[in-house]
């Protein structure tokens, strides 16, 4: 049986805290080492690169060319100097899955490494998130939008409170809980943020304004301050609403009537009965002298 205390292990650690302990777990998961793939004290070994795959749950999607590429020719140079974190492939038994590492796993790629060093580990899904997610945000390695849909996963998939999530990276919930508002934004503003142009500040002062991607626009254009942008999103009209007002039907009686007094007067009259017995009476007239006419008519009702 599954020891379940080792579910819940992973959620704060981080990368460092892993390597710390690596050198007190020399298990590996129960799996020999390939021939030909020595491990040494620490617990390191050397497998090919092709049967490492990265984290499909990786919270990270977008990776920096031009970081990417310091880091692919420092390797080139000098090797990889920190091992990656992996587990054994749930889905290929030759393989392992990448749990942190996976930036130096594509620079080794470029730089046309054979073989990686790697530590195998015994991690469960929610703690491969958990470590990646945790990795990634000690490094500063995500965009917002990524940290954001990270929690997310962690709340949605394997029941994560947002106070828990803050207690252990030692965030406030407030930090958590406006993140996680930021992927209420339009896809076409979110990508804004990921891209750099807005701010986290910028963003959440356009997240309630009634049309946040054209004042972005302005914002950007603008350069315009957090502060300037919580303004223009104050001084934003909320867009009225049409009503949608369907005229009621009216019973004949007052359409007899109203037709009776507009031929009376020689005007358009128009009768606006309402439930419970009030209403209204609209004459239209034409000319002043309608107007004249409809005074001296009403002067003579006593």
């Amino acid at each position: 049986m599954t020891d379940r205390k080792n579910e819940r292990r992973g959620l704060g650690r981080g990368l460092s805290a892993l390597m710390a302990e690596v050198g007190a777990d020399m298990s590996f998961s129960g799996r020999e080492p390939e021939a030909g793939a020595p491990v040494d004290r620490l617990g390191v070994r050397s497998v090919p690169i092709e049967s490492l795959r990265p984290n499909p749950d990786q919270p990270r999607r977008h990776f920096d060319a031009a970081r990417l590429s310091e880091l692919q020719d420092s390797i080139r140079e000098k090797g990889i100097i920190q091992p990656l974190i992996v587990r054994p492939d749930p889905a290929r038994a030759d393989g392992f899955e990448i749990v942190a590492g996976e930036r130096r796993w594509r620079a080794a790629q470029n730089a046309r490494l054979h073989e990686i060093p790697v530590i195998v580990k015994d991690f469960s899904d929610s703690e491969v998130l958990e470590i990646a997610i945790v990795e990634n945000i000690q490094r500063a390695e995500l965009s917002p939008i990524e940290e954001a849909a990270g929690y997310k996963q962690l709340m949605e998939r394997f029941g994560h409170t947002q106070e828990k999530i803050a207690e252990v990276l030692g965030k406030s919930r407030s930090y958590i809980a406006n993140l996680l508002r930021l992927l209420n934004l339009p896809e076409e503003l979110r990508e804004m943020l990921d891209s750099g142009e807005l701010s986290v500040g910028h963003a959440r002062a356009l997240i309630t304004a009634p049309d946040p991607v054209a004042l972005a626009r302005k914002v950007i254009e603008g350069g315009l301050s957090v502060r300037q942008t919580e303004a223009l999103a104050r001084k934003t009209p909320e867009p009225r609403k049409q009503a949608q007002a369907r005229p009621r039907e009216k019973d004949a009686d007052t359409k007899v009537l109203e037709d009776d007094l507009s031929a009376n007067l020689g005007m358009s009259v128009m009768i606006d009965h309402r439930a419970g017995g009030e209403g209204q009476v609209i004459i239209r007239y034409k000319t002043l002298e309608q107007l004249d006419q409809l005074c001296q008519l009403l002067s003579q009702v006593r």
